[in-house]
């Protein structure tokens, strides 16, 4: 039998999460893999502030990477760290040793991924990151390893768990952004600083990853279209309640032929979409294949348990293709291919809300300035406000364009008749 050893660089809630799992459950992964995997070494940035040293036996810590890349018995690096420095120049240097490289970390691998690539081809070192998006979903191995006879022209998921959890929050307890935002914060749910969460960029790293596996070709993060949740009022889930809808942060992906669109923000779905029941801070990912048709994977996208079972998952697979890795066959490079066409101006449906004057030919101005760009109208609800001369209009809006949309807007906000755009959420049915 096998014996191949591990080390882990960080041991906060994942790296402890995976040193937790193969601890309790190595003799299960040995009796049904017939492989035995151990953890060697434990890199930590400090003995002095590290709250989990009492998990392991203190001969495994070591705050030297070199103690990590120059020992020949470490086949396998697991990143647990985050971040983008030292974690970028740790997965070079292990690759560039010959050493398998296992991670969690989405940023990273969202911004460095072809470099990465790269180095794990030049020494025959694998290279895998499961754990990058949907936590313990097992999306990017059901993309590799299940779906290889489909197209997949969509994927559409909540792949952020903090946001879901403040979102839930506001549609069922119509709390404001702010006050959903300080209760998952007291939960532990965000940190302290919450913008990489409630302003889209972690759905986005994901996103990129996701979207590359899915339509096989490298998306970097900067051709991805991002909005966070921040300007969500109890407003917006009182129109979306009207109209049947439920509002989500949803990272999107869709690809027709060589046309690809990919986007992160807010979202208006039917309340009857499966999406729109999940709640929490929960995770789930839904995929249009031309062979499969729909499915969803759902289950929770973080936290230390169900991110550790990803890790380990990718360590027991990379032990398995030891002797010949797998990387991706598409052209991974830093710039899109010139091969795809990006869609930035995509066609969707729209929800609108303005604050106007509530007088006589406002309506029709409004209409006039959508129809002159071809934007078509398909419902409108007005709510009137108590001073009696404004009211708050919400326009939903046929399948337009997303310039269309803009420049209709720009011609609506010059109107003396309206006091305001105070919201443009858009709607995947």
């Amino acid at each position: 039998m096998k014996h191949y050893q591990v080390a882990l660089l960080g041991f906060g809630t994942v790296g402890s999460g995976v040193y937790r799992v193969l601890s309790e459950n190595g003799a299960q992964i040995t009796h049904r893999e017939g492989i035995n995997i151990s953890v060697k070494r434990i890199l930590v940035r400090d003995f002095e502030q590290e709250p989990n040293l009492h998990l392991a036996p203190m001969e495994l810590y070591t705050t030297s990477f070199d103690d990590i890349v120059n020992d020949p018995e470490i086949d396998i690096v697991a990143e647990c760290m985050g971040g983008i420095e030292p974690a970028r120049s740790f997965i070079l240097r292990a690759l560039g040793a010959g050493k398998t490289v296992v991670t969690s970390n989405k940023e990273v691998m969202s911004k460095h991924w072809p470099a990465f690539e790269q180095a794990a081809k030049s020494t025959g070192a694998g290279l895998y990151l499961e754990a990058t998006v949907g936590g313990g979903i097992p999306i990017l191995r059901t993309i590799l390893d299940s779906m290889q006879a489909n197209n997949i022209s969509r994927v559409m998921g909540i792949i952020n768990g903090t946001t879901n959890y403040i979102l839930t929050q506001m549609t069922e307890s119509g709390r404001s952004f702010e006050e959903a935002l300080k209760e998952a914060q007291a939960l532990g749910y965000a940190e302290a600083n919450p913008t990489a969460d409630v302003e889209g960029y972690d759905a986005m790293y994901k996103l990129s990853i996701l979207s590359s596996m899915a339509f096989h070709a490298h998306m970097p993060i900067e051709v991805i279209y991002r909005e966070g949740i921040t300007k969500l009022t109890p407003a917006d889930f009182e129109t979306a309640r009207l109209l049947g809808y439920t509002i989500k942060l949803l990272a999107i992906g869709k690809k027709a032929g060589k046309r690809i669109e990919v986007r992160v923000h807010p979202t208006m779905i039917p309340n009857t979409h499966p999406l729109a029941s999940v709640r929490g801070v929960f995770n789930a990912i839904f995929l249009t294949g031309h062979a499969v048709d729909d499915i969803m994977l759902y289950g929770r996208g973080a936290g230390c348990m169900p991110t550790a079972s990803a890790v380990v998952s990718d360590i027991v697979y990379a032990c398995h293709h030891d002797q010949r890795h797998h990387y991706m066959t598409f052209v991974n490079e830093e710039s899109i291919s010139n091969e795809i066409t990006l869609v930035c101006d995509f066609i969707c449906i729209y929800s609108i809300r303005l604050k106007v004057a509530d007088k006589p030919g406002t309506m029709a101005a409004i209409a006039a300035a959508f129809a002159e760009q071809g934007v078509s109208l398909k419902s409108v609800i007005q709510l009137g406000e108590p001073d009696g001369t404004s009211a708050r209009i919400t326009f939903i809006t046929h399948a337009a364009s997303e310039f269309a949309v803009r420049d209709s807007l720009k011609k609506i906000e010059a109107l003396d008749c309206v006091s305001a755009v105070e919201s443009v959420i858009r709607v995947e049915e």
